[in-house]
């Protein structure tokens, strides 16, 4: 059975202490919560990764790093390897995610190699990826998905799989005020996971748990997380509470 996960991204926000506040509130708050076959995962910056992961251990509370290098070490300022994540007691790295693509120029070719780093030291991907608002109103979002996961993700063996986790971003639905419908979150991720079954089966497609990432929050939480193909969320701006972030943890 796939798990359910519900996973935070703090983005580029909380110093040291801020983190240390909001993971020991998030702990707080799942006490006494059954969590049978759900995840919790946060993401903080990588200066905080070490505070959180302190903060939250013993706990149900997981910790990944928002993003990674793809090489193992050498003249690249400012970046940080699997090796160093996992050294840190890191087990899971989110890649692709939009803002990445957005900002910083990430496409397919350069994200299959950041996977293969991280498979290869043992971590955990958590792989974004969807269509901007000219996309999907050109009725393309399909095809910009499937391009996007088979580019970074198909050369994988199905034994791979065990450690990729997929997270759909409607970009056009995150901070713009548009909201995509439960149905069509369903929509999505019925399609996304009949695209991964045409190319390695039903058995690794049923396995694979698929998150919602746009803009999901306590009030439209359970609707989301009701529908079959949705196994959770990866969450941005209700993260950043404790409380808000716990509630979306509970919908599931």
């Amino acid at each position: 059975m796939r798990s359910k996960i519900v996973a935070g991204n703090w983005k580029m926000n909380n110093n040291v202490a801020e983190s240390k506040a909001l993971a020991e509130g998030l702990v707080s708050e799942l006490k006494g919560v059954s969590l049978e076959n759900t995840r919790v995962i946060v993401s903080p910056t990588f200066v905080n990764l070490t505070t959180v992961l302190a903060a939250t251990e013993g706990s149900a509370v997981e910790v990944a790093a928002q993003n990674m290098h793809q090489e193992t070490n050498g003249a690249y300022t400012g970046e940080v390897s699997a090796d160093m994540l996992t050294s840190t007691g890191i087990k899971t790295v989110i890649l692709g995610h939009s803002e990445r693509r957005e900002y910083f120029g990430e496409d397919e070719a350069l994200l299959a190699k950041k996977t293969d780093a991280a498979l290869a030291k043992g971590l955990e991907v958590i792989y974004c990826f969807g269509e901007v608002k000219e996309e999907r109103e050109a009725n393309t979002q399909e095809e910009v998905v499937a391009k996007q996961i088979s580019g970074a993700l198909f050369h994988l063996d199905a034994a791979a799989w065990s450690n990729i986790v997929l997270a759909y971003e409607p970009v056009w639905a995150i901070g713009t005020g548009l909201t995509a419908s439960a149905d069509q979150a369903q929509e999505m991720h019925a399609f996304i996971r009949g695209f991964v079954a045409d190319k390695y089966g039903a058995e690794v497609a049923e396995n694979v748990s698929i998150l919602y990432g746009g803009s999901c929050k306590p009030s439209n939480a359970v609707e989301i997380f009701s529908k079959p193909d949705v196994d959770g969320g990866l969450i941005g701006g209700a993260s950043l509470v404790a409380a808000d972030f716990a509630a979306v943890v509970k919908a599931i």
